[in-house]
């Protein structure tokens, strides 16, 4: 038995954000359902990435949507919107990331939805919280990231800003919602009440750079500088980053350079005697880690890194990672099997409990696909 089996969440949530936390309620064993607008249902479906769709909805769509049923209502029709404040009444949990004041006009805000079941967790997803000058602005990932600041964390010092590869704020925040959700469960089970919980693209992204604002705050305000070339933190030390080898790459992480310089035998690296100068000296001594490191291959150099327990690692594709017995042991791999018997490939929940892992049992739902059944299960 999954933890939250007996829970039921109404998704409200659409893209990524929203839905990410979903796709965790769900693999910890909630009974999810999406509430989708009708025909069209949500706008990920059409959100494709490297336009790669599979039964008319975006592979993105299936692989974030997973384990879930779908109930398509027209919440500006009073009697679409009556059925939707029945599974309001009998649901465990809420979630949304409409913008401020959308939930407020459809009548489905906070102090409305806690009118008809008090024992509620409410929970929603703003892009940069409900007041401020960006209240209303959209809450996109590649726009939260360049307001953020953090796309002056990677790249070389030269570049321009770099964003992240990834929809990375729209995950964290996701990860924070379920969080905020399973607390408010926690605390519901002492006090019979329900909770609000939420959380913003901005509020997650800011606290995922508390480490680096904290640097900046606690240092006169003084902004990061990229390394000249190869590294990943802008406030760490030489040797770490990414270093070119014979055949492929090397990434070194913090340790001694001095310790480093016996393993590669470059006595140059001695003449850096204050830890201090490891910093800002930093773009010195990994022009001069390149001209070494790259003399030999990866698998040279990690041999002999290794066995002096130096922290480092050979830079992988997916092609070769996926590929390696490192991942194979983990069974992140699951094939998911739609209704129209195509399979989608993708990765697993990556959390175990007692000592077993969590496969998904269906794919994502057809649009209304559950409405027939939803109806007359709760008496719609």
């Amino acid at each position: 038995m999954r933890p939250l089996e007996g829970i039921l969440v109404l998704e409200f949530s659409q893209y990524m954000a929203g839905p990410s936390a979903g796709l965790r309620l769900a693999d910890f064993g909630a009974r999810v359902i999406k509430i989708e607008r009708p025909i069209h249902g949500e706008g990920c479906r059409q959100i494709a990435i490297k336009n790669l769709f599979i039964d008319g909805n975006s592979l993105v769509f299936h692989t974030v949507n997973r384990d879930k049923e779908s109930y398509t209502a027209n919440l500006k029709d009073p009697d679409d919107l009556k059925k939707v404040k029945k599974l309001i009444a009998l649901a465990d949990v809420m979630t949304h990331n409409f913008r401020p004041g959308v939930m407020e006009k459809i009548g489905l805000d906070y102090d409305k939805a806690r009118e008809i079941n008090p024992k509620l967790i409410y929970a929603s997803i703003t892009g940069y919280g409900t007041k401020g000058p960006w209240a209303k602005k959209p809450g996109q990932d590649l726009l939260v990231q360049s307001l953020s600041g953090l796309t002056h964390l990677t790249g070389n010092k030269n570049d321009e800003p770099v964003p992240m590869g990834l929809a990375a704020v729209d995950i964290l925040t996701g990860t924070h919602l379920v969080h905020g959700i399973l607390a408010a469960l926690i605390k519901r089970g002492k006090t019979s009440k329900g909770a609000l919980v939420e959380v913003s693209l901005l509020e997650s992204i800011l606290d995922f750079q508390f480490e680096v604002i904290t640097t900046y705050l606690n240092n006169g305000n003084k902004l990061p500088q990229r390394a000249k070339e190869g590294s990943s933190h802008a406030y760490l030390s030489a040797p770490y980053g990414i270093y070119k080898t014979k055949n492929g790459y090397i990434s070194l992480a913090m340790g001694s350079l001095h310790e480093l310089g016996e393993v590669l035998k470059s006595p140059e690296l001695f003449q850096y005697d204050d830890p201090k100068s490891w910093f800002t000296e930093r773009d010195e001594i990994m022009d001069l880690l390149r001209t070494v490191l790259v003399k030999e291959t990866t698998s040279y150099w990690l041999d002999r890194l290794e066995a002096k327990d130096i922290w480092c690692s050979d830079v992988l594709t997916y092609t070769k990672l996926l590929q390696h017995p490192a991942y194979s042991v983990l069974q992140m791999d699951q094939k998911i099997l739609l209704d129209s018997k195509k399979k989608i490939h993708t990765t697993r929940c990556p959390i175990q409990f007692n000592d077993k892992k969590i496969f998904a049992s269906k794919g994502a739902p057809r649009v209304g696909q559950h409405n027939k059944a939803i109806i007359e299960e709760f008496k719609l």
